[in-house]
């Protein structure tokens, strides 16, 4: 079954690429770089480490909508075009079809990981960038994975990009949520808790501060992105065999 994940992991690359994503990252690194500019000149001290917390936080934000927003169309559009039934009718079992989406996403998903990594290298040294860039490829994957799944089970491009940047916004402030609930009643605690206890925590991924002081820890944020995909994965692999396709 390998054979066909690569080669459906392949083709989603290509169709990246051939949908000018790598144009759409050209356009996102240029605007960076002249907004960076621009922040520097007005910045009376640190302006190298304001420049890299902006840019870190735009970026991110950024590579998050332009992911979610190709899984999202590229799974429709392959259905509306009967290419998802072509591919279904060929001697290939779904899991390959649904592990092989996921890989290839996980792949595009490196694309701006590695781009934006390397424009770090302009305001930060080399460990920090390259553990910066590593964590936000494991987030883009994660919201990659989520939006997949809910393509799959939804079917519509809008229901899709929108569950995903609720959860996505949600698995950002679960942290800051679970402080704020600290002097709440039980209640509402608890309900924050259990939350917090099945979302990813996001808002330890891809820290902008990762670029202007370095510490990041990337062993549980690993650890996380593997359950996390895994998880997903299965989910979206067991609502895609439950359909009548």
């Amino acid at each position: 079954m390998l054979g066909p994940i690569f080669t459906i992991a392949l083709y989603t690359v290509l169709e990246a690429l051939r949908n000018r994503i790598a144009w759409v990252l050209g356009g996102l690194a240029v605007g960076a770089v002249a907004l960076g500019g621009f922040v520097g000149q007005l910045a009376l001290t640190e302006s190298a480490a304001l420049q890299a917390a902006l840019l870190a936080a735009l970026l991110r934000v950024c590579c998050v909508l332009l992911v979610a927003g190709f899984v999202a169309t590229s799974v429709v559009r392959e259905a509306a075009d009967k290419g998802q039934e072509l591919l279904l009718a060929l001697a290939i079992p779904r899991a390959a079809y649904v592990l092989g989406k996921l890989a290839g996403f996980g792949l595009v998903a490196l694309l701006p990981a590695l781009l934006f990594g390397v424009m770090a290298l302009m305001l930060a040294p080399a460990a920090w960038c390259a553990a910066w860039a590593v964590s936000l490829w494991c987030e883009l994957w994660i919201v990659a994975a989520f939006c997949l799944l809910c393509v799959l089970t939804l079917g519509q491009v809008m229901a899709a990009l929108a569950a995903t940047l609720a959860f996505y916004l949600l698995a950002r402030a679960i942290g800051s949520l679970q402080a704020m609930a600290q002097d709440a009643a039980q209640l509402p605690r608890m309900a924050i808790d259990a939350l917090a206890a099945v979302l990813p925590h996001l808002d330890q991924f891809t820290r902008s501060e990762w670029l202007v002081y370095g510490g990041a820890q990337l062993a549980p944020l690993l650890a996380q992105s593997a359950i996390y995909v895994t998880l997903l994965g299965a989910a979206a692999l067991f609502d895609f065999y439950r359909k009548d396709l």
